[in-house]
């Protein structure tokens, strides 16, 4: 073991109990996005109590926030996000579905770890940059929303992350891995109907339904389908049927439609689609339609050059420590799936590992060990994060660090539990250090920083454009 990784692991080893002890407090606020008012309240004292200087309620968000420590370059970011999931309250550990409230929300992708994991890296780097005598700044930003709206994309917006060389996030995971994979391009929007209500047995021709109209939207985005590219995807949920009464003309609909490609450019084409759809609702129902966009991400993928790093750094580092009680409870997580899903689970290992390590593997039941960076195996993936605007505003790596079973699959009340067990704590200080060493070997490095800004300029001009329009403010309250 190096110098610098000795040294960054004394650090995260003496803040262990303070790094467990916050996410347990987190996964217990299990705060809905924008609502994350206990969990960003405790982060920023834990920064304070660190030396950080904390700017509060950043881009017009108030539990958005930039912790700062140091005066000089390079200026090193890492990534919070600290926000939960509607209905997925889960017993921490617990491999049977077990609410600690039923209906609650729960961390079932794992914030709870995300957000200290990354607290962790920031302090292990400050430390690092005082014990050495180094120049340095080290900035925390703390992201709430990514399971809504989103807030990277108002915090690029307001020029957070201008002044950041580069940028380090992680994600739990079930695996370890850098990925050289890429997310896709997000964007939401409320369209909202205004029909005429009316006795619906005795005069409906006096009527014009908003529910026809939002129904109709539906019916052609239906057959939009067959019409789009590979990769691309159209969701939608009503938030508004206009009541139960099934003898009244509804005279409010409202639904909520999202869009996803694999680029900026391609998302808005395909939104205008959408939009042009809903016109003609509208038009066939003689009703009035107007929509509220509400959330846009930028396509999300690593920087190359800061990847090829952190995974030698990840590699360095190794998979967590797991002990003999983990493997077993992450084999009863592992057995809680039914047939459907680990039929599933079983085919994506088979694709990763081949199928001659699928029962090596799924005896496991954890990953032990660290997949090499491989652009040349880079995929396009359905998922979306507001992590793509900071890429787009700064080079930005974002790691995955196992901190649950073997194929197991997020959003779901097993990535909540297990995120509050031993398995996901050993999983988060395995991500605080490995991304705390690899930023403190790129800073040591102005050569790598160069690379790393070059391929920022190829990919983004220099400059952070936000995909959505200026107008559109954060949905608090209305997302």
């Amino acid at each position: 073991m190096n110098d610098i990784l000795k040294q960054i692991t004394e650090t995260v080893g003496s803040k262990k109990d303070l790094l467990i002890d916050a996410a347990d407090q987190i996964y217990g606020f299990a705060e809905l996005s924008y609502e994350e008012e206990r969990s960003s309240s405790l982060l920023i004292r834990l920064l304070e109590q660190e030396g950080f200087i904390v700017n509060k309620g950043v881009a017009g968000i108030p539990t958005a926030f930039v912790g700062t420590f140091g005066t000089r370059r390079p200026v090193i970011g890492f990534l919070g996000e600290y926000d939960a999931l509607d209905g997925l309250s889960q017993e921490g550990a617990n491999p049977k579905k077990c609410p600690v409230i039923p209906g609650a929300p729960g961390h079932g992708c794992g914030h709870s770890l995300l957000g200290t994991g990354s607290l962790g890296a920031a302090i292990a780097v400050k430390e690092y940059l005082k014990a050495n005598n180094m120049d340095g700044t080290v900035l925390y930003f703390g992201c709430p929303a990514e399971e809504g709206a989103g807030s990277k994309q108002f915090m690029a917006r307001a020029g957070l992350f201008d002044d950041c060389d580069f940028c380090f996030t992680w994600h739990p995971s079930t695996l370890n891995d850098v990925s050289p994979d890429s997310g896709t391009a997000f964007m939401g929007a409320n369209f909202s109907f205004k029909g005429v209500a009316a006795h619906a047995g005795g005069s409906p021709w006096l009527g014009r339904s908003a529910l026809d109209a939002a129904e109709l939207m539906s019916v052609g985005c239906n057959y939009l389908r067959e019409h789009i590219e590979d990769g691309q995807r159209i969701h939608y949920a009503y938030s508004d049927v206009g009541g139960t009464a099934p003898n009244v003309v509804q005279a409010t609909s409202k639904v909520k439609y999202e869009v996803r490609a694999r680029t900026v450019d391609a998302m808005k084409q395909l939104f205008e689609r959408v939009v042009k759809v809903a016109k003609g609702a509208a038009l066939m129902t003689e009703t009035e339609m107007e929509y509220e966009i509400t959330m846009a991400f930028s396509d999300c993928s690593s920087n190359r050059v800061l990847s090829e790093i952190a995974s030698r750094c990840l590699q360095e580092v190794g998979a967590p420590k797991w002990e003999e009680t983990d493997f077993a409870l992450a084999k009863q997580f592992l057995d809680s799936y039914d047939t459907i899903q680990r039929n599933g689970i079983e085919t994506s290992i088979k694709e990763r590992f081949g199928e001659d390590a699928l029962g090596e593997i799924l005896k496991a039941s954890l990953h032990t060990g660290v997949i090499p960076y491989d652009y040349s195996k880079r995929r396009y993936m359905g998922g979306s994060s507001d992590v793509g605007d900071v890429s787009y505003a700064t080079p930005t790596c974002e790691l995955h660090v196992a901190t649950c079973c073997i194929g197991n699959i997020g959003h779901t009340w097993q990535m909540a539990g297990q995120a509050n067990s031993s398995i996901g704590y050993k999983g988060m200080l395995t991500a605080a250090t490995a991304m705390a060493y690899s930023a403190i070997t790129v800073a040591q490095d102005p050569e790598i920083m160069q690379k790393a800004r070059e391929e920022y300029i190829k990919k983004s001009g220099g400059r952070y454009v936000c995909p959505l329009p200026d107008d559109v403010l954060p949905p608090i309250g209305r997302y």
